[in-house]
C-alpha cells in the first residue's frame, strides 16, 4: 500500500483546539455544537463553516486554522474564529472552556454527534469511544518529505512528555479529582490506535504498518491512528498529539512555537547527520506516565542507567536547545511562554487551586472561562 505525503516547503503552522461547550446556568457541558454550527455556517460554501466542526460529542466544537507561517498568524487566526463561537453560543445560553477534561459533567450524558464516521467508532469501540469526554489541542507542523515526517516523529516521542506535563489540564473527572495531572492522556490510551507511537525504521515501514492494518479491518484509514505523534500524509504534517486542552491562547501560542520550533530543529540536525534518537519503548512510556501522575513536578528518565531529571529543568533545556530556530522561524517571544508556565504553574495547577480542595468544582469552569475569554493564565 502506498501513501502519498503530500510535502511541505518549510515548517508550516496549523493548530486545532477542541472547546467545550458549556451551559451557563449549570456548568455542566452542553449538547449545542449542531445548532451552534449551522449557525456558524450561514454564508458558507455548503453552509459549513470552513474553521468550525463537529467532534465525537455534541457538547464540543473543534477550531482549526489555515495553513499558517508563523505562530502569530495562527493565534491570530484561531482567535477570530474563538470569538466568531463564543458569540453563537451565546445566543443559546453557553460560554466555552478548553481543557483536558470537564470537571463534572458525566461522559454517559453526551450525546454523539451526528455522523456516520462517529457512529462506526462508537459500535466498534463501544465503552472505550463512550468515555471519551475529553479535549486537546493539535499543533502540525509542515515537513519535506514522508522519511524527514519519520525521522521528526521518532525524535518528537522524545519529548511527549515534556509537552504533556506543560499541557496537562485535566486533574478531575466526573466530579472528582483523580491524583493526576491529565487524566484525558490515560483516558484517550484506552484506544487501540492511541497513545506512543509505534518505533517506524523509515517511510516504508509506515506503509507496512497502515497496510496490515486496513487489510486486517482494525482501521479503514490512516486517520483511524491516534498516536501522540503522527505522519499527517494529506498535509504534509507531523501532528503532535499530546496535549491537552490548553485554557488560553497565550499558551496555545506557546506551545505552537514549542513545536514549530522543535520539528525545525529535529530536520535542521537531521541535515546535519545528527538527528536525535529515539528513546527506548520502556522508557518513553514510563517518562509519560510520570508526567500524567506528577505534570511539572515529574523525574523523567533520561539514560539506560536511570538518571532522573526534573521536568522543569528538562523542558527549560528544551527551549534553550529550540530557541535559534525560534527565532529564524520569529516565534521566540511565544516561545518564552514556556518558561511562564514552568515558573507559574500549569492548569492542572491552577484548577485544583480553583477548587478549594475538591469543593467546589463549579469555580474552576468559571475560571476556565476567565481564562479563556481574557487569553491569559489566572495567576
Amino acid at each position: 500500500m502506498q501513501i502519498e505525503f503530500n510535502a511541505s516547503d518549510g515548517p508550516s503552522l496549523g493548530v486545532e483546539v477542541e472547546l467545550e461547550l458549556i451551559d451557563l446556568r449549570t456548568g455542566q457541558l452542553a449538547s449545542v455544537a449542531t445548532p451552534v454550527l449551522t449557525e456558524l455556517g450561514v454564508g458558507h460554501p455548503d453552509g459549513v463553516h470552513p474553521k468550525a466542526k463537529h467532534e465525537l460529542f455534541e457538547c464540543c466544537i473543534e477550531i482549526v486554522t489555515g495553513v499558517c507561517t508563523t505562530v502569530a498568524e495562527a493565534r491570530a487566526d484561531l482567535e477570530a474564529t474563538l470569538a466568531e463561537v463564543r458569540a453563537a453560543a451565546a445566543r443559546h445560553g453557553c460560554t466555552v472552556i478548553c481543557s483536558g477534561s470537564h470537571p463534572f459533567s458525566l461522559w454517559g450524558e453526551q450525546r454523539v454527534s451526528p455522523n456516520e464516521r462517529y457512529d462506526r467508532l462508537v459500535d466498534e469501540m463501544q465503552w472505550m469511544a463512550r468515555r471519551l469526554q475529553i479535549f486537546g489541542v493539535h499543533v502540525h507542523v509542515g515537513v519535506r518529505s514522508g522519511e524527514k515526517a519519520i525521522v521528526v516523529a521518532n525524535a518528537v516521542a522524545n519529548r511527549i512528555p515534556h509537552l504533556l506535563a506543560l499541557t496537562a489540564s485535566s486533574p478531575f473527572w466526573e466530579g472528582h479529582d483523580t491524583g493526576l495531572a491529565s487524566t484525558r492522556s490515560k483516558v484517550f490510551e484506552g484506544l487501540p490506535t492511541a497513545g506512543l507511537p509505534a518505533d517506524l525504521a523509515d517511510w516504508a515501514d509506515f506503509e507496512q504498518y497502515m497496510s496490515t492494518l486496513v487489510a486486517a479491518g482494525a482501521i479503514s484509514t490512516v486517520r483511524e491512528v491516534w498516536w501522540d505523534v503522527r505522519p499527517h500524509p494529506d498535509f504534509g504534517t507531523v501532528e503532535l498529539r499530546m496535549c491537552d486542552g490548553i485554557p488560553t491562547m497565550g499558551e496555545v501560542a506557546s506551545v505552537a512555537a514549542l513545536a514549530q520550533a522543535l520539528v525545525a530543529h529535529i530536520d535542521r540536525r537531521h541535515d546535519e547527520g545528527a538527528a536525535p534518537a529515539r528513546q527506548r519503548d520502556w522508557i518513553l512510556c514510563e517518562n509519560k506516565w510520570r508526567a500524567a501522575r506528577h505534570g511539572l513536578d515529574a523525574e523523567l528518565i533520561v539514560d539506560d542507567g536511570g538518571r532522573v531529571q526534573p521536568a522543569r529543568d528538562a523542558i527549560l533545556q528544551l527551549v534553550a536547545d529550540v530557541r535559534p530556530d525560534a527565532e529564524r522561524l520569529g516565534c521566540a517571544d511565544e516561545l518564552d511562554g514556556i518558561t511562564a508556565i514552568c515558573e507559574h504553574g500549569a492548569s492542572y495547577e491552577r484548577q485544583r487551586r480553583a477548587s478549594e480542595g475538591g469543593t467546589n468544582l463549579w469555580a474552576v469552569v468559571d475560571q476556565l472561562a476567565r481564562e479563556l475569554s481574557s487569553g491569559e493564565p489566572s495567576r
